[in-house]
């Protein structure tokens, strides 16, 4: 899953209270960011209110409910209830591109063709598909191959962009930045009624298998270990107790000589003391043998 972080900017601006079509009252938001805390860990801004009220504004709608305190009390009263996946849902942001923050896939690539066994890859938060079909190009390059020997598992905690993901079917504007040489390798351009669109050809599909998971609940439903784990851009959604909770429960899942990925604003160093800075937002376990800062990537210790 890619999120955008809650930030800590004040709103500027809020639509005053009687213009709003449901009643929403500071408690109301209380009660949102605290069950959404304990369901997913995401940790609201105060400067959300807006945002949270709109997303879920929509879903009084759809379930006709006229009040967000019977809506949340329907929530509360079952741990079960369907709504909360539609809950989860509307409350998680996804802002991901194809080779996102782009200096992170030739790290991947050199550090895949030097393992001999089939690689197995994680992306933790796969959001619409993205993240984890780019680390499949970038598997099928380094091999030279649209079959290498690996796998990608491709997780998050929102069902409607996993959807997306696995249908792999997406706007030709998204192709935009990729070279034409990759575009033409790895999709395939829609016609007639299709055009505008593209699909993921099939046998990158099939290195990719799309699994719900919540970073927060007790089991995941996933086998380690993986060779690299991508979990870029999501920590910035939890807090610092989470994030450790989180990163103390990667280290069974990599490798003893395996690389995380993190996104551009996320720094785990004073989070963690499993994983050490190999190279720019790139990690490896803390005792997987070799000194501190004695490998560079990226040009960075």
């Amino acid at each position: 899953m890619h999120k955008t972080s809650p930030g800590t900017k004040p709103a500027s601006f809020s639509k005053p209270e009687s213009a709003r079509e449901f009643e929403f009252t500071p408690r109301d938001f209380e009660r949102v960011r605290a069950m959404i805390y304990r369901r997913a860990g995401i940790a609201l801004a105060d400067s959300k209110q807006e945002m949270v009220y709109s997303r879920l504004a929509r879903r009084l709608r759809a379930i006709g409910i006229h009040s967000f305190a019977i809506y949340l009390d329907s929530l509360e009263k079952t741990s079960d209830n369907p709504e909360w996946e539609a809950f989860t849902n509307a409350l998680t942001t996804n802002l991901t591109s194809f080779f996102r923050e782009a200096h992170h896939f030739p790290i991947l690539a050199e550090h895949v063709k030097a393992r001999r066994d089939p690689i197995s890859v994680w992306c933790a938060a796969s959001s619409t598909g993205e993240e984890p079909y780019s680390i499949a190009m970038t598997l099928c390059e380094a091999f030279d191959s649209l079959t290498p020997p690996a796998q990608v598992i491709a997780t998050d905690i929102d069902t409607n962009v996993l959807a997306v993901g696995e249908k792999g079917i997406y706007s030709a504007d998204r192709l935009e930045k990729m070279s034409s040489e990759r575009a033409k390798r790895f999709f395939l351009r829609g016609k007639g009624e299709q055009a505008g669109l593209v699909r993921v050809r099939s046998e990158l599909q099939n290195l990719v298998s799309f699994k719900r998971l919540n970073l927060l609940s007790d089991s995941w439903p996933i086998t380690g270990p993986f060779d690299v784990i991508f979990c870029r851009n999501v920590m910035i959604y939890f807090d610092k107790p989470t994030q450790g909770k989180i990163l103390s429960r990667f280290v069974p899942l990599l490798k003893p000589d395996g690389l995380l990925f993190a996104g551009h604003s996320e720094n785990f160093l004073y989070v963690s003391e499993d994983f050490r800075l190999r190279g720019k937002t790139v990690y490896e376990l803390a005792k997987s043998g070799a000194p501190s800062g004695s490998r560079l990537v990226g040009g960075e210790k």
